[in-house]
């Protein structure tokens, strides 16, 4: 690494904590009560259960969710034999690959031994800890024996990741590969250069999978792995082939997959033209490759080229799997990672890299069409989906293997995991199930956008909408196939086109002419906003019943949308004005602010109408809705038109809302901090932190939550407006694609609800 990355790596382990890890507690612990309940007398209860029942630690202890990454730093990725305590960075690096990828607790465990019995020894009675045991950085082949005997005598799984890891992304790769290239794994040669744990593992894994073991030809520092050559281990005794060659070149002719895990630089670009046609070359040596991929592809264009580097197409890397395989296993609570296990999580990756990946994966990495073909055979690290394919896939083969204490329904599994897997998904949960099979017609005015057509392919995955989008069917023609997006027009997608639709667009100019005629549209604008404004548009079909919900803009300036809409949507009958509410995903949970983008100064009535409003969203989110009115003044300390405005505004709501969980005036820290609260005001309305904070002004709404979010990167939800006769939202430009499915199902939800 260049001097700069080296500093920079260095602030960033030491600052502003050292390390990459902490402990935090899963439970409340502010009072006496919650002491007696966490330790003494309140712990020998839990204790009891599991001496007589040991099964009940996975349900009163964190063991079900906490695996060990052990090493004894002999054979760290890169450095080498730097000792246990120089590995540490890197064995906390993978506990928190862990955390972010699968939500798995660790502990990292540095062992200071070379002995592999003693190291065995160590690992193995540590075995009431732990849900499972992730082996890493050992060289071989002390590895072998390591995991052997800890399989043996433990019974819980025990993955040497560096073998098993590596084996299962390349078989994934490599399978798709051929199937690009048009072979089948059973006819293929595979040449290797090396044959260390990591390539032994890839073979086995692809034996078992199908390729023929006859057809593996090993090669290492010491040449090609023969019949009666000295020291060999017994797997790798079982590769060894009659031969009378000695070298790599030699035996590289015919061979469809080249699999290196060994050193930089070994294969030579002019022994490229002795591989196969369409060959395979996976160059996975780190950091410097076998071969570079552009001088591999200069000299075989053909080929499909892998590397283990994030800078190159292709990167075949261990986070794509080893999260989800515990995911899995530790779920089934299943006693070993067996080959089944393994088959299975390869199979799921393969399977994924062929679907079209998510926006929010292009967008991690710089805007790349993420297809499958040659430069797009496995899924990439942030693909979000991996959880929710793979997880389900090791626990069916658990299950199905044998090795399973417990049983899951796996259908249900993966919705769980699809919708855990961040934080939005956890707070859209509820509102998902309530739009399910809803089947809710919902028209996007923007429907070239790529973040509308792929939040249309996720909704109709999901089986929420029927959605009709406003767009040009020449454009998307030629859009869809490169966006890999699986949808029909005009079959699973209704298309209104401006320039084709003209016997469906002609009701609509006459409908929007009686509305926008009174209201300072001149005539001669009313064709073209129509045809031209697809916001129009949209709300216009939303208008003459033509779909029950509509999501609109996010294109163009926020406010311009909503005075088209505002112009074509009427007011609620019950509702004074028009507003917005906004929510934000932390740490902590869901928080709702309001009004956030549409009155710029409430009276107090507005206030309490908009609290009102806010609070029957909340509900829809599953949520038990604890309302802060919030000021510069807390409790009556102030009497300035603000502080009295939110005062009035809370007798209005106590008058209007009698059972809403409601408080204030108050500063944002006593709305969020029940001690704080309490001891301003002992006899507060709602015990914890609020959820829907209310503000006196749109500035204060507008700042709080832009700070909030850009300070914590935490998701949004929304703007919603709330206030209108129909359902129908503005989009902001910032919106992802995730975003709008969001609210996509946050409308089917509602016209859901209203019937």
């Amino acid at each position: 690494m260049d001097d700069t990355l080296r500093r920079a790596a260095l602030e960033y382990h030491r600052s502003p904590r050292a390390g990459k890890m902490r402990i935090e507690p899963t439970k409340r612990m502010v009072n006496q009560r919650d002491l007696a309940l966490a330790y003494s007398p309140g712990v020998a209860a839990p204790c009891e259960e599991i001496a007589a029942d040991p099964d009940k630690a996975f349900d009163y202890t964190a063991r079900g969710n906490l695996v060990a990454v052990v090493s004894n730093g002999t054979a760290v990725l890169g450095l080498g034999a730097i000792g246990p305590l120089a590995a540490k960075p890197v064995m906390e690096g993978k506990a928190v690959l862990f955390k972010k990828f699968a939500d798995i607790d660790v502990f990292d465990l540095e062992v200071d031994t070379t002995d592999p019995d003693k190291f065995v020894e160590a690992v193995a009675l540590l075995e009431p800890t732990f849900g499972g045991i992730n082996l890493e950085d050992i060289k071989a082949p002390e590895c072998f024996a390591i995991e052997a005997a800890l399989k043996a005598r433990m019974n819980i799984p025990v993955f040497h990741d560096d073998q098993h890891g590596t084996a299962i992304v390349v078989a994934a790769a490599v399978r798709n590969a051929l199937v690009l290239q048009g072979k089948a794994l059973a006819e293929a040669r595979l040449v290797t250069s090396g044959a260390g744990a990591a390539a032994l593992a890839c073979v086995d894994l692809l034996v078992s999978m199908g390729l023929r073991q006859e057809n593996v030809t090993l090669t290492d520092k010491d040449g090609v792995v023969h019949a009666g050559r000295a020291g060999m281990a017994p797997n790798m005794a079982r590769y060894a082939r009659q031969t009378d060659a000695r070298s790599l070149p030699e035996v590289l002719p015919g061979a469809n997959v080249f699999l290196g895990l060994s050193a930089p630089g070994v294969l030579r670009p002019e022994w490229l033209p002795l591989l196969a046609e369409r060959p395979l070359i996976f160059a996975l040596a780190n950091p410097e490759p076998e071969i570079r991929p552009d001088v591999a592809r200069a000299e075989r264009p053909d080929a499909i080229v892998a590397t283990g580097r994030s800078d190159f197409p292709n990167q075949v890397n261990n986070v794509l799997c080893f999260p989800y395989i515990f995911r899995g296993a530790l779920d089934v609570g299943a006693t070993t990672i067996n080959e089944a296990m393994k088959v299975a999580a390869a199979e799921a990756i393969a399977s994924l890299a062929r679907l079209p990946a998510p926006e929010s994966v292009a967008q991690a990495y710089g805007g790349r069409k993420l297809t499958f073909g040659p430069d797009y055979i496995i899924p990439t690290p942030f693909d979000p989906r991996l959880i929710a394919e793979i997880a389900p896939a090791v626990a069916q083969a658990a299950m199905d293997s044998g090795v399973a204490r417990r049983s899951l329904d796996i259908d249900t599994y993966r919705q769980s995991l699809r919708r855990q897997n961040t934080r939005s998904a956890q707070l859209m949960m509820p509102v998902f199930e309530a739009a399910r099979h809803s089947l809710t017609r919902v028209a996007y005015g923007e429907g070239e956008d790529e973040r509308v057509l792929r939040a249309v392919q996720d909704a109709l995955d999901e089986g929420i909408v029927r959605p009709v989008i406003v767009a040009r069917r020449r454009v998307l023609k030629d859009r869809l196939p490169t966006l890999g997006l699986r949808f029909e027009l005009d079959r699973d997608v209704e298309v209104v086109d401006p320039e084709t639709d003209h016997e469906l667009l002609r009701p609509l100019v006459e409908a929007y002419q009686a509305v926008a005629g009174r209201r300072g549209v001149p005539s001669a604008e009313i064709i073209r906003h129509v045809y031209r404004r697809p916001t129009v548009t949209a709300a216009m079909l939303l208008r003459t019943g033509h779909v029950d919900a509509a999501l609109v803009g996010g294109n163009s300036e926020y406010w311009g949308q909503i005075e088209y809409v505002l112009r074509i949507i009427d007011r609620a009958p019950d509702a004074a004005r028009v507003y917005a509410l906004s929510g934000l995903i932390l740490d902590a949970g869901a928080l709702f602010i309001t009004d956030t983008h549409m009155v710029p100064d409430p009276t107090a009535e507005q206030i309490s109408e908009m609290a009102i409003l806010a609070a029957a969203e909340v509900r829809r989110f599953g949520l038990t809705p604890r309302v802060a009115l919030l000021s510069h003044s807390n409790f009556g300390a102030s009497h300035s038109p603000s502080a009295r405005k939110m005062r009035t505004a809370l007798g209005l709501l106590r008058k209007a809302a009698p059972d809403l969980l409601v408080e204030g005036e108050m500063h944002a820290d006593a709305a969020l901090s029940q001690q704080v609260r309490e001891r301003l005001v002992p006899d507060s309305r709602f015990d914890g932190p609020a959820n829907l904070l209310v503000m006196p002004n749109l500035d204060a709404a507008n700042i709080a939550l832009t700070a909030l979010s850009a300070s914590s990167s935490s998701p949004t939800i929304g703007p919603l407006l709330m206030g209108l006769a129909k359902p129908i939202h503005v989009l902001a430009p910032n919106i992802t694609a995730r975003g709008l499915l969001n609210l996509t199902t946050i409308l089917a939800a509602e016209v859901a609800q209203r019937g």
